[in-house]
């Protein structure tokens, strides 16, 4: 049981069910599901304590999100949403403010509190431009997804499954949710949605649904996860967090990346370098960068062996599309240079050495903001 803070949370008039494990492969029902109740967050005594003070000795994993107009780095975070064993939390940004929100930025800049969310990108990027928090020690499912696909000799997918696919999925949950596409509508109608007060019983019946079968998730995709995937699960979860926020080198403040494991350098793990570059592109230009019907965007593809990311002003779009699937070893790796210099002389566009950030990992993965090239 999540033990409370400083004040009991008051009596909830809200409650969801949490789907309880099951043998590999059983299905959800209601008779192996547990009825929590929903808390409305406005002030931080009535989060658990465990969450509020992290600490080695008591490791936690909850599910994550957060819900907002636009949710990136200019729009307006209004609702947090914390699933625990035990209790769904919804930490409401409107009325809570800021202040709320920090006290939280411990756990969630956290390794002791692991975050299962189904693409961590956009809510990392609001609270780290609205809130200066760093979104660390993530499982994000939608990687999950894309290794365990890959561990099982499957063709790598040109899109990133959405949550609404991850739920229908019968391995992980194999339950309908209709609603969110409801939600969807209502959105495109009143991008404003999530931050009127009080919240209906749509917004928490939604802001539930968001998160309460992200640990049923999480304990199936741990059983499938091999030690090499589970590295890279970290890896580009650690890089997920931190792809829609770098700008003008404040990555360096980031904590490092999760290093290769001995045991996986031990089983004869060939060491790979990878190049991230950032290019700002700017404004009204990025249809030069892709080109007519993407023909620059291929050719640079063609050139370098690369996978490359594209984006409108305001970041990567949810979805990211890949081009190039190969992996280059160190030695093969083509110089950042010459991709530079094909991006500013063949498509005539002006990036300045201030425009370009450069980052060097020894890792697997990379995923990049703006106009992103990353070398495998």
């Amino acid at each position: 049981m999540a033990s409370p803070g400083t004040a009991s949370p008051p009596e909830p008039r809200h409650q969801t069910e949490v789907p309880l494990p099951t043998h590999p492969g059983g299905e959800l029902s209601d008779h192996n599901a547990l009825l929590v109740p929903i808390h409305i967050v406005t002030v931080s005594s009535q989060l658990p304590l465990d969450f509020l003070e992290p600490s080695a000795e008591r490791q936690l994993v909850i599910g994550f999100d957060c819900e907002g107009i636009d949710l990136c780095r200019s729009g307006a975070l209004c609702i947090m949403q914390l699933a625990f064993p035990d209790a769904v939390y919804l930490v409401d940004a409107i009325e809570g403010g800021g202040a709320l929100i920090q006290a939280c930025k411990p756990a969630l800049e956290s390794s002791h509190v692991t975050k299962v969310i189904h693409d961590c990108k956009r809510d990392s990027e609001a609270l780290y431009f609205q809130f200066g928090i760093k979104l660390q020690n993530v499982l994000d499912t939608q990687i999950a997804y894309s290794l365990i696909e890959e561990q099982e000799g499957k063709d790598r997918s040109l899109d990133y499954i959405s949550f609404v696919s991850l739920l229908a999925d019968s391995r992980y949950c194999g339950i309908s949710y209709d609603e969110k596409e409801e939600v969807r509508i209502l959105l495109r109608k009143d991008p404003g949605f999530w931050a009127y007060r009080p919240m209906s019983e749509l917004m928490v019946r939604t802001a539930a649904d968001d998160v309460r079968f992200l640990l049923f998730i999480y304990n199936r995709m741990m059983k499938k996860l091999s030690k090499q995937s589970l590295w890279q699960l970290a890896l580009r979860g650690s890089l997920y967090c931190r792809c829609f926020c770098i700008s003008d080198n404040d990555s360096v403040d980031w904590p490092p990346v999760p290093p290769i494991p001995d045991d996986l350098l031990t089983d004869g793990l060939p060491p790979e370098e990878e190049i991230l570059s950032v290019l700002n592109v700017p404004p009204g230009k990025m249809g030069r960068v892709i080109g007519k019907k993407g023909s620059c965007i291929m050719s640079v593809k063609q050139s370098c062996n690369a996978e490359i990311f594209i984006g409108g002003d305001k970041g990567p779009p949810d979805k990211v599309s890949t081009f190039a699937l190969e992996k280059i070893y160190q030695n093969d790796i083509i110089s950042l240079s010459h991709i530079l210099c094909f991006l500013c002389v063949g498509m005539s566009i002006v990036i300045s050495n201030d425009s370009v950030l450069v980052l060097l990992f020894q890792t697997i993965r990379m995923l990049l903001h703006s106009t992103c090239v990353m070398i495998k």
